[in-house]
Parts: C-alpha cells; structure tokens; sequence
C-alpha cells in the first residue's frame, strides 16, 4: 500500500506535466513552428553543406551557400504558386456551388428509382464534397502565412548548420574518451536527416509528376495540385488521398467524369509506386510509421499547431519513433510506433 500511492502521484504528475507542455506548446505555436520548420530545413541540408566542407568550401560560406539556394528555390516557388492561390481561392465559392448542384442532381436521379427518398435525402444532408477543396485551400494558405517568417526560419536555419558543423569537436572536447557513448544519440539525428532527405527527395518528385499530369489532362491551377501532392506526401497514405480528392473533384466540374477518371489514375499510380515501390527500397527498415499512429498523429499535431501541424505530424511522429529506438528501455515503444514491416524485419533478425 505504501508503494501505491507514490506510484499514483507519479502518474498524476507527468499527466499534469504532459497536459501543460501541450497547453504551452498549442499556445506558443506562432513561434514555435517556425523553429520546428528551420529545424527540419536543416536536418534535410546539414548533409550537401558537409559535403560542401570536405571539399574545402568554408564553413559560413557552406551555410549561406545553403540557405540561399533554399531561399531561392521557395522565392520562386511562391512567385508562381501565389497567384495561382490567390484566383483559386476567389474561385472556390463558384467551384463548391457546382459540385453541390452535381451531388444534388445525382441524388434526385437515384431517388427516381427508390420508393423511399427520405435515406437519399439524409445521404444528402451528410455529403459536403466542397470540404475537401476548403481543406486544400486552407492549407496552403497556411502554409504561405507560415512563410511569412522566412527571415526567422532561415536566420535560425543557419545557426543550425553552423552549429551543426562544429558539433563532433565540442563533443570530443567536453567528454573526451566518454564521446564513445554518444554514439546512439548521433545514430538518431543521422537517421533522422537520412529520413528527411529521402522523403524530401521522393516527394519533390512525386509534385513534379503530379503538375505535369494534372497540367497534361488540363486541369485549372496545375502548380497548386503538384505543391499540395508535395507537402502532403509526408504523410503515408493519408496525405496522397486528401491530396488526390480536390484534384478530382474539380476536374470533375471543369472537365468531365472521364477526366476525372484519368485525374485519379494518375494520382493512384504515383503514389502507388512511390509509396509501395520506390521509397521503402531507399529508406530500408525501421523508418515505418504504423497507419494509426499516422491519424493519431495527424489530428492531435493538427489540433495543436493546425494546418502546418499536420504537415509536420509524420516528421514528428518520426522524430519520436527514432529517438525511442535509440534507447534499449524504450525500444518496445518504437516497436509499437512503427509499421508491420519493420516489426517483421526485427522477428526475422531476431530468429537468424
């Protein structure tokens, strides 16, 4: 009875701790996501700027060296992305409007073949088809409002990598022969910017596929549907159907059910060989992230840091899932955080 009850203080207390750091964390978001974005920029560049120093580029000239060629290359893609959202988000309303008169008209045509309307009547109340475009559209307004910060994310940004670089030297100095130990948290933040990077790569690719499709069948505002498929192949599975749905669901209104057709196809086979195919082969094992714990994470960093949260979910989760796996006491977490395929690899080793 005596160990009861500190054990029950224990609970209450890091419940009460937990609950606090994500009241804080919800309501510094403003400040916080830029550091988390600069951060994930960093990870994702720390690699081309080391390489930039093995070949006798100086270090602060490797960081502005990266930080301006990222600076670009979101200057330009803002420059063509921006006007295209400004025109889609004055076009929504219309576009809505129309997919409620298609939904609508369906309705009425099933409903001429039933004897009972009142279920296609309640089906009807329930389907709101225009959200899905609203959800696109708020996230990348979201997303250019966060950019808002650019001078921060990339003032912070190159800290980090300078930082970055001189990091091996305070460790050798601070701990001398016990640097040896540090070995697993280094392991983490390689794997960690080998994940980044691997996902960053297969996911500019997977935009660039999807403009060229949607610009190749003629849908309206190409650059948005390639931008969105990009940001949102972070999250597995999840992210490539909320990306797919508004893309074919305008073309649907602009085009035809045939285009419509094609729109999804070329969405489905994409992703499919990105995600199923090509990706897992470059990241090999233990970067898996369970299917529930990718919807946990979606809603509950949606919920605290919004749109961008959900963006940033996976990278977090992930974040997460590595971190647990480089501790031998919380590796069972990890375990459970990760995927079916990596819990069938880590049986197989186990049994060699």
């Amino acid at each position: 009875m005596t160990n009861a009850a500190p054990t029950r203080t224990n609970v209450v207390v890091t419940l009460a701790a937990i609950v606090i750091v994500v009241a804080g964390m919800k309501a510094a978001a403003p400040l916080i996501i830029p550091f988390l974005i600069a951060t994930f920029l960093a990870l994702i560049t720390v690699r081309p700027m080391l390489w930039l120093q093995q070949n006798r580029v100086p270090t602060v000239l490797a960081a502005l060296l990266i930080v301006l060629t990222m600076l670009a290359i979101i200057t330009v893609t803002g420059i063509v992305v921006g006007r295209s959202l400004a025109l889609f988000t004055a076009a929504l309303p219309g576009y809505q409007e129309q997919l409620q008169g298609l939904i609508d008209r369906t309705l009425e045509f099933v409903a001429q073949y039933t004897d009972d309307d009142r279920p296609i009547e309640s089906l009807g109340d329930l389907i709101n088809p225009g959200f899905a475009m609203g959800l696109a559209a708020t996230i990348l307004n979201a997303v250019r409002d966060v950019l808002t910060n650019t001078l921060l994310i990339f003032f912070v940004m190159i800290f980090i990598l300078l930082e970055a670089s001189g990091f091996p030297t305070k460790i050798a100095a601070a701990f001398g022969e016990k640097a040896g130990t540090l070995e697993r948290p280094r392991q983490f933040l390689d794997d960690l910017a080998r994940y980044l990077g691997i996902k960053t790569v297969v996911s500019m690719v997977t935009g660039v596929l999807i403009w060229f499709i949607t610009w190749w069948i003629g849908l309206d505002f190409p650059q948005l549907w390639g931008l969105l498929a990009f940001l949102l192949n972070y999250v597995p599975t999840i992210g490539s159907i909320i990306a797919a749905v508004p893309a074919v669901l305008l073309a649907l209104v602009q085009l035809g059910v045939g285009e419509a057709t094609v729109t999804a196809i070329g969405f489905m086979t994409v992703n499919i060989a990105f995600g199923n195919f090509i990706e897992p082969r470059l990241m090999g094992y233990g970067v898996g992230i369970s299917p529930l714990i990718v919807f946990v994470g979606l809603i509950f960093w949606g919920w605290v840091f919004g749109p961008v949260g959900m963006l940033l979910s996976v990278p977090l989760s992930m974040t997460l899932k590595l971190a647990m796996e480089s501790d031998d006491s919380t590796r069972w977490i990890a375990i459970f955080i990760g995927s079916q395929r990596d819990a069938q690899h880590a049986v197989s080793s186990q049994l060699e």
